[in-house]
């Protein structure tokens, strides 16, 4: 397996992997509330490589066999001015996209991705890493745990 910087002729892939993610999100989803829109597939890539490249971002491929089975986005994203009032603020990343091929899945491909992500973070001073995980997404969870990452935030929700 090979994980290298993405190029822009792995677009269609990057498309095939953020629709697997979301279909699969749009299954879990026990509030039925996401959707795969009619556009996703062709503007969701677009608007996460925009913020890839807007925060000091990153996004790698994973390749197997030059065909790409998974891929990571990360950002840095800056602090607003009101965060100071309340929060030490350290530098930190954030992973904003993380998917591996279901025909590949638990053969260390999402491992090699995190700590490919995780060297760039710290190599440019992060002190932290944050990830938004699905609740509902029971794998995503035990495989950050397993990774050293715990809840900070909870996001709660109720049906009216």
């Amino acid at each position: 397996m090979q994980i290298i910087e993405y190029d822009e002729k792995y677009i269609e892939d990057v498309k095939d992997l953020l629709t697997e993610l979301e279909e699969y999100i749009v299954a879990i989803d026990q509030d039925h509330l996401d959707q795969v829109h009619p556009e996703y597939h062709e503007k969701m890539a677009l608007v996460d490589l925009k913020d890839v490249n807007n925060n000091q971002g990153k996004c790698y491929i994973a390749l197997l066999n030059d065909q790409v089975v998974g891929l990571i986005m990360g950002c840095i994203f800056p602090y607003e001015p009101y965060d100071y009032l309340d929060y030490k603020c350290p530098k930190r990343g954030e992973i904003t996209e993380l998917i591996v091929t279901s025909k590949v899945r638990s053969k260390g491909v999402g491992k090699a991705l995190m700590k490919r992500m995780e060297d760039y973070f710290l190599s440019v001073g992060c002190e932290y890493v944050l990830v938004d995980v699905f609740a509902y997404n029971e794998n995503a969870i035990r495989f950050y745990q397993e990774g050293g990452y715990h809840p900070r935030m909870y996001t709660d929700i109720k049906k009216l």
